[in-house]
């Protein structure tokens, strides 16, 4: 057992290695044999690496390829694709141009060819095309009401699903005949097929009636070509399509137990499904912790509090950060003092929110190496700017694009005092 700080970076870099989507994409197309022409598309922030271990194994069997990922999350070439890049999370023309290939890509197949469709989280953002006379500058404005108002990811989902013209299984009927063959990393709570990247492939769960249900309930501005295209029913059944789920959040948590319990912490899986405002879900870790050097409840020290999820943020002020950097500060206020305990909150991708950082790692001293700086943690969560409190305090994780998106990791460790 290093520091606290080093068993916590340990834990971090062994978690996500665990969960990253080489091996599984090489598992899954091993020993496969398909017919006819053989098409491969990824999509996502693991696009590179899931097509990249696609090409190991199908080599030349590849008819074409294409995988379309976040800027910057490109490794270089691969044999037999075409890679492409746009923008995450908010689409931008390279977004349109990118699905328009990939849907030229499929178009005109036989019923005797197949095609591999490789999915990763941020597909939803990176993978559109607008429906009917839908346009990009109506996608921007949806979607930023959307991540503003504090929509958790199924309800930003199904309004996409039901304003595009790729998601919601209509992908997958533009493949049509081909067979489909879809493989996911999942970064949604629970594993819906139908939401992982929006589900292109997959019959919607989702009605028109949940779209316009969620608008409601946010005040959602819409034009009336949005709500003609929200009151088109997707598909609710997809013939062509078979469909594999190969990573997801409880793996990355208990990967991050597993290591815990390797380093001497008694390791304790709370919840996976974590899906509250992130400032909510950073003070409610702290609490535990505080719970734990006071009482010996629910675990005595050294142990390891671990839950995965996707917070939400609401957006109140013009500063940067992400969901991870704004949970792991607002607990570093609530840990203020305390002794050998640390809380850490990252995205498996690498990147949270418009940053360079996965997350942040704090501890008992973080506020107080703010306030010397002349930083107060509630004014700096007020304006949504996490990423500058935390760079000044030292305590950004930087890990770089991973390859993979499985949710992210909130822990808390806690030593002998």
């Amino acid at each position: 057992m290093g520091t606290i700080r080093e068993d916590a970076q340990r834990i971090i870099h062994s978690s996500i290695e665990r969960v990253l989507p080489d091996i599984a994409v090489k598992r899954a197309l091993e020993g496969q044999s398909f017919t006819g022409k053989v098409i491969v598309i990824a999509i996502g922030k693991a696009a590179w690496n899931m097509a990249n271990a696609a090409s190991e194994i199908l080599g030349d069997r590849i008819e074409k390829g294409i995988a379309l990922t976040k800027y910057h999350h490109s490794q270089g070439e691969i044999k037999n694709f075409t890679v492409l890049e746009a923008s995450h999370p908010l689409p931008d023309e390279n977004t349109i141009l990118g699905a328009e290939k990939i849907i030229d890509a499929v178009s005109n197949l036989s019923k005797e060819d197949t095609v591999i469709f490789l999915v990763s989280g941020g597909g939803s953002a990176l993978f559109e095309k607008p429906a009917g006379n839908l346009n990009l500058a109506d996608f921007l404005e949806i979607t930023d009401q959307l991540l503003k108002c504090g929509a958790d990811i199924i309800e930003i989902n199904t309004i996409r699903k039901h304003l595009s013209a790729v998601k919601g299984g209509k992908f997958a009927a533009l493949c049509n005949p081909a067979k489909v063959y879809t493989i996911a990393l999942s970064d949604i709570l629970g594993d819906r097929p139908d939401s992982i990247a929006s589900g292109p492939t997959c019959p919607d769960s989702s009605t028109c009636q949940d779209a316009f249900s969620i608008v409601e309930k946010y005040q959602l501005s819409l034009t009336q070509e949005m709500k003609k295209q929200l009151s088109v029913e997707t598909p609710k059944e997809i013939p062509n399509n078979t469909m594999l789920i190969t990573g997801s959040v409880n793996e990355l948590c208990f990967a991050a137990a597993n290591e815990a319990k390797a380093l001497g912490y008694t390791p304790l899986v709370l919840s996976t499904f974590v899906d509250c405002e992130a400032k909510e879900a950073g003070r409610f870790l702290a609490s535990i912790g505080k719970t734990i050097q006071k009482d010996g409840f629910p675990l005595k020290p050294p142990c390891a509090i671990i839950c995965g999820g996707e917070t939400v943020v609401r957006i109140t002020g013009k500063g940067k950060g992400g969901r991870n950097q704004e949970l792991a500060l607002s607990a570093a206020a609530s840990i203020a003092g305390m002794d050998n305990i640390i809380v850490g909150a990252v995205g498996s991708d690498g990147t949270d929110g418009p940053t360079d950082a996965a997350g942040g790692l704090v501890d008992g001293k973080t506020k107080k190496t703010l306030a010397s700086l002349g930083i107060s943690i509630d004014d700096i969560l007020s304006e949504n700017d996490s990423n500058r409190a935390l760079a000044a305090a030292d305590a950004l994780v930087i890990t770089g694009p991973t390859g993979t998106n499985v949710n992210d990791l909130y822990f808390l460790l806690c030593k002998d005092k």
